[in-house]
């Protein structure tokens, strides 16, 4: 497995209300892999974390979406937290940014309630993929094969349930976006 990220870009896309750990803890594994990341928000200045039963710490944005663009990045993270991608999914550039990324063929790692923004991009058709329980259903409905696994990989797009399962998310993320480009959902 390899796990050198370096020159490599990762774009993390969040909202106010991301689950802080799914965020803080995955960024801290990129960068440690040699990953370079950047906070992209559908607004300007900081977004502030969600810290289990209250609001937690506040970061700085690093670009707005729509003034970047899926050709900046090599792979593409997508905290949870239920706030952020109900926020993320209403917004059509951020929307439009992640099927981006699965569209070029690039990896996309989504914890939590973060698989619900992979729906509105309507990009689950097929997949084996896991969520935070509550949103299997949405995840199904939209074509996917939801699994109850800590983490589950298709086509370069890993998924994770919750918090616990992040020392498997990260070290799966990590490979896969390793591995870079997933040739094979492009042709489809």
């Amino acid at each position: 497995m390899k796990k050198d990220l370096s020159g490599k870009k990762v774009a993390i896309l969040i909202a106010d209300g991301f689950e802080q750990v799914e965020m803080t803890e995955p960024r801290e594994a990129l960068e440690n892999a040699g990953a370079q990341t950047e906070i992209i928000s559908i607004k300007d200045g900081e977004v502030k974390g969600w810290n289990h039963t209250e609001w937690g710490d506040v970061f700085p944005v690093n670009h707005v979406v729509g003034s970047v663009n899926a050709d900046d990045y090599d792979a593409l993270l997508l905290p949870g937290g239920v706030m952020n991608p109900d926020k993320l999914r209403k917004d059509k550039k951020a929307v439009s940014f992640v099927k981006d990324f699965f569209e070029s063929g690039k990896p996309i790692a989504s914890i939590c309630h973060g698989p619900w923004v992979l729906v509105e991009a309507d990009i689950v058709q097929g997949l084996n993929m896991t969520s935070y329980e509550s949103i299997k259903t949405d995840v199904v409905n939209a074509g996917g094969k939801w699994v109850d696994k800590e983490v589950v990989t298709d086509q370069g797009i890993v998924t994770s349930r919750k918090p616990d399962d992040i020392p498997a998310f990260n070290k799966k993320m990590i490979e896969e976006f390793a591995e870079g480009t997933h040739r094979q959902r492009m042709a489809s």
